[in-house]
């Protein structure tokens, strides 16, 4: 590909030459903290598509404390992260830059980027309840608020507080409900729990077949890898356990996001806005569902039959940036609760 300069764009170009290396149109190089095995097949996808060679470095934690201590001189020109909670943490530190982009304005609704366009939602899952079959009526379940009634005293398994996901899921209780209730459903939720929170939300899953607890909070994609696990006594785990879509008369069940934004040290910026659009579209949309049992964000793109087999549910379609904002306020309340 030839580059044509103006003069004083060429000027201006040589001026700086001693310490910037021209950018390469046909690369971009992303930090991703999704593991390689979700998400290289599709990045090989987009490499193919488009001859933009796409450089990775793998990381499960430290994007954002790696990309604050390289500052403008971050090599990388996107970032792929889960949980909103992270996407909003690498905005709030000032490491992402707005982008405008028509196609990612039509694939991902609203409530699933951030309004300022700093950070995009690119793949979908819920935490919702899971229950013992042989234990608990679903009839007897109905929202996240009605698990802090002392009825289910010494019968929910949930990880640490510390954990992202649950963090949001009571961000969004706050969003609905306020901080006063928030910190009363929390407080509900430690004298409920049927053992100290340990362990992954597979373990939670776990604990309820084995009848440790008769309730679980959960992500949605662990439950159905679990389902289609190659290991037999995680298959038997499912076949004890089923799901419950919460708050079906009101709210909607609540949904967080993985998802990418643009760094504001992008020296490849379009060749990132166009990855970060090529995981909007089908192909990748279709690539998540079916991988990572996750739900895409491309509204009419087909669900993979474990999903679908979930049943029909109502989301909650609060904007995640209102989430992502009332982060802070989750942990101080976790904090007041005890809830380790």
């Amino acid at each position: 590909m030839r580059l044509k300069f103006s003069v004083p764009l060429l000027v201006a170009a040589l001026t700086v030459s001693a310490t910037a290396t021209p950018a390469l149109a046909e690369e971009v190089n992303l930090y991703s903290s999704r593991q390689e095995s979700l998400i290289r097949p599709i990045l090989d996808e987009f490499e193919k598509d488009t001859g933009i060679k796409v450089n990775v470095v793998f990381a499960k934690e430290g994007t954002l404390e790696r990309l604050k201590a390289e500052g403008d001189n971050s090599p990388a020109d996107a970032v792929l992260t889960v949980d909103i909670s992270r996407l909003a943490a690498h905005k709030a530190a000032g490491v992402l830059q707005p982008i405008e982009s028509d196609v990612l304005s039509a694939n991902i609704p609203a409530h699933f980027r951030d309004p300022a366009g700093e950070w995009f939602g690119l793949s979908a899952r819920s935490r919702v309840i899971f229950y013992a079959k042989d234990r608990v009526d679903p009839a007897n379940l109905s929202t996240y608020e009605d698990l802090a009634d002392p009825k289910w005293k010494g019968k929910i398994c949930v990880r640490s507080s510390s954990n992202a996901y649950n963090q949001s899921l009571l961000a969004s209780i706050i969003v609905h409900d306020g901080a006063e209730a928030a910190e009363k459903w929390a407080n509900g939720i430690k004298d409920n729990l049927a053992r100290k929170p340990q362990g992954g939300d597979r373990d939670q899953l776990k604990a309820a077949a084995a009848g440790e607890c008769d309730i679980a909070i959960a992500n949605t994609y662990y439950y159905g890898g679990m389902q289609n696990s190659k290991d037999p006594e995680q298959v038997a785990v499912t076949e004890k356990v089923a799901l419950f879509w919460p708050n079906q008369d009101g709210r909607g069940a609540h949904f967080n996001v993985s998802g990418a934004g643009v760094t504001k040290s992008a020296k490849n910026k379009d060749a990132a806005i166009k990855l970060i659009e090529y995981l909007s579209e089908d192909k990748a949309q279709e690539f998540y569902a079916s991988t990572n049992y996750e739900f895409p964000v491309k509204p009419g793109v087909e669900l993979d039959k474990t999903v679908a087999g979930w049943g029909e549910f109502k989301m909650d379609e609060v904007g995640l940036d209102k989430v992502a904002d009332a982060q802070a306020e989750a942990v101080k309340i976790f904090d007041r609760a005890g809830w380790r």
